[in-house]
């Protein structure tokens, strides 16, 4: 079945998987006492994580543990305008800005929560095909609203010799699922708009509309007053635009009574029974009122659920408009870091959290730039996760996370929040590529990963969980209580296979990934699969790739250094007693 899609040039062009890279720890960043604990499905949660790296092969290193956790996404992604920053080349161009966009966003959709937001700024320049592209990965039926945010003063302009200014950019917001639910404002219900009171006299005729009765009073046959609000008096409500639409009350107003004026007269009340969610048995209906009008109103008793229930909080519609031009204009260093080039003021995170997350979720920014969402989540209590690609992720992520913990941030939102500090936060490198090439062209393992490194690589590649037994040395993964992972650069012999599997459990299968095996240990026996590295992860997806950048920053590659022994399958690794910490997604 054909559907409605943006098409670009390579559109087609299938890409190839991105590979899911181990994250190492590394504590020479790490900052605070880092508060972690549990997954909502079970998986542990390392606390806040700030990860430097290509921000396409972090969200795939992060994919297996936190596909479904994810509450609200902002992402800020280069808006390919064709100026320069300081800290990042915005020109890509249009087709492969596209592609790179849907290659992230696809990653993005998985790691959110059914309940889950994202949240994406853009201007003008691609705001229109980002949300073409937007409506195809994550359904159009999802498409919320999009935020209109004002982020310069009118007599400000960028350059002399634009013919338009740029004042306004915009924010597209979808959800997950129907099940995402957005904090709309409230407050406590009270009967202050329920302040109309009717005073009847005698109907001029009882007639049926739409099978309900309905009494006709002319205009000098009754009387409306306004009063004090209390639960015998009505609200007054227009019956024009998505009311005609949306309710019993509108709907009737426009099949029955909208130009009945030119029958019956100006300033009619209509008494219609049998209609609305009040306490009242009927609902009071006007036409226009005098000559030259045409609208008309009907009011509405206060709802039985709000009667039944005084703790009832009524919500009102979020606004889509915001005008932030002064906190812009304001921002430059905020968080003690300045940042040229599209920063965004702690206030615009503050909004967007609020509307669509809630403390102790789980919140991720991919583009994080100077730090300002991970910043913000902080001081508002939620849990959060920062990509950066740049040096920025040392000069500017670092510092400024280091100051809102040690409370010395007194910037941006602390005060609204009444920010006290606290907290800590992880550091994460990406770990290079398991495999590289050697000088035949040959995907080799990578000499940077030693023993315990590859175990935790290869149980990423295949689905497990790297969790190494303390007491078994071959349960060093698992994907169910059952099944388990054992990776080993040795060569693996019958004996020790016979050895395995004298310990292994009626119930429990294990998977081994071994650079060398015996020929009579394979298919010898049914509850043990063994696969052969690297040969076993050539097709599974793209090796020895540093940079999926949307032109930004690249990531220098990590210098190959030959094996000694020149057999591309069969290199040993010695297990090193530097091994970084891995956080094995």
């Amino acid at each position: 079945m054909n559907k409605l899609e943006l098409m670009w040039i390579g559109k087609e062009n299938e890409p190839l998987a991105i590979e899911p890279r181990l994250l190492l720890d590394t504590q020479e960043y790490s900052f605070g006492e880092v508060e972690t604990g549990t997954l909502p499905n079970g998986k542990p949660w390392p606390g806040n994580m700030l990860i430097h790296g290509d921000n396409l092969l972090a969200l795939r290193a992060l994919e297996q543990d936190f596909a479904g956790q994810v509450k609200c996404i902002y992402i800020d992604p280069p808006y390919n305008t064709g100026s320069a920053f300081e800290h990042y080349d915005d020109n890509v161009e249009h087709s492969i800005w596209l592609s790179l966009m849907r290659e992230r966003l696809v990653i993005l959709r998985n790691l959110l929560a059914e309940d889950g937001f994202i949240c994406c700024e853009i201007d003008d320049s691609e705001g229109q095909y980002l949300k073409v592209l937007m409506d195809e990965v994550f359904g159009r039926s999802n498409y919320l609203t999009t935020f209109y945010v004002r982020v310069r003063y009118p007599d400000k302009t960028l350059k002399q010799d634009m013919d338009f200014h740029k004042e306004i950019e915009q924010i597209h917001i979808y959800r997950k699922s129907f099940s995402a639910k957005p904090n709309r404002p409230s407050k406590k219900a009270d009967f202050s708009k329920f302040n109309f009171y009717f005073e009847e006299g005698t109907p001029s005729e009882t007639i049926v509309l739409g099978g309900k009765k309905v009494d006709v009073f002319t205009a000098e046959n009754w009387s409306v007053s306004k009063s004090e609000g209390s639960e015998d008096g009505r609200k007054e409500i227009w019956a024009t635009g998505t009311i005609l639409d949306g309710n019993s009350s509108g709907r009737f107003f426009r099949d029955y009574l909208s130009g009945r004026y030119q029958m019956d007269g100006y300033g009619v009340l209509y008494k219609v029974y049998g209609i609305g969610d009040d306490k009242f048995d009927f609902r009071y209906f006007t036409g226009p009122q005098k000559v030259g009008a045409t609208k008309g109103k009907y009011f509405q008793g206060v709802p039985l659920s709000q009667l039944n229930d005084p703790k009832a909080v009524a919500y009102s519609p979020i606004n889509n408009f915001y005008d932030f031009a002064a906190n812009f204009g304001n921002c430059r260093t905020e968080g003690g870091v300045d940042f040229r080039g599209g920063k965004k003021p702690e206030i615009l995170i503050k909004t967007i959290l609020e509307w669509f997350s809630n403390e102790s979720d789980l919140v991720l920014d991919s583009f994080l730039g100077s730090g300002t969402t991970a910043a913000v989540a902080h001081k508002m209590n939620r849990k959060w996760i920062g990509v950066e690609l740049g040096e920025q992720a040392y000069t500017h992520c670092v510092p400024r996370l280091e100051r809102v913990i040690s409370k010395k941030d007194n910037t941006g939102i602390s005060k609204f929040v009444n920010w006290n500090g606290g907290g800590g936060f992880k550091f994460y490198e990406l770990a290079p590529s398991l495999l590289n090439h050697d000088k035949y062209g040959n995907l080799v393992i990578n000499k940077d990963y030693n023993a315990d490194m590859l175990a935790a690589a290869m149980a990423k590649h295949q689905g497990f969980t790297y969790s190494p037994d303390e007491e078994v040395y071959w349960k060093q993964g698992l994907s169910s209580e059952h099944d388990f992972i054992f990776t080993t650069t040795q060569l693996l012999t019958a004996e020790m296979l016979d050895a395995i599997h004298n310990q292994l459990g009626e119930d429990e299968s294990l998977l081994i990934c071994c650079t060398k095996f015996q020929p009579e240990c394979r298919n010898k026996y049914s509850n043990i699969t063994i696969k052969k590295i690297p040969k076993v992860l050539l097709d599974t997806c793209e090796f020895d790739r540093d940079d999926y950048s949307l032109n930004i920053i690249s990531v220098p590659n990590i210098e190959d250094e030959e094996w000694d022994d020149g057999d591309q399958e069969e290199n040993s690794l010695k297990k090193n007693d530097d091994t970084p910490n891995l956080f094995n997604q």
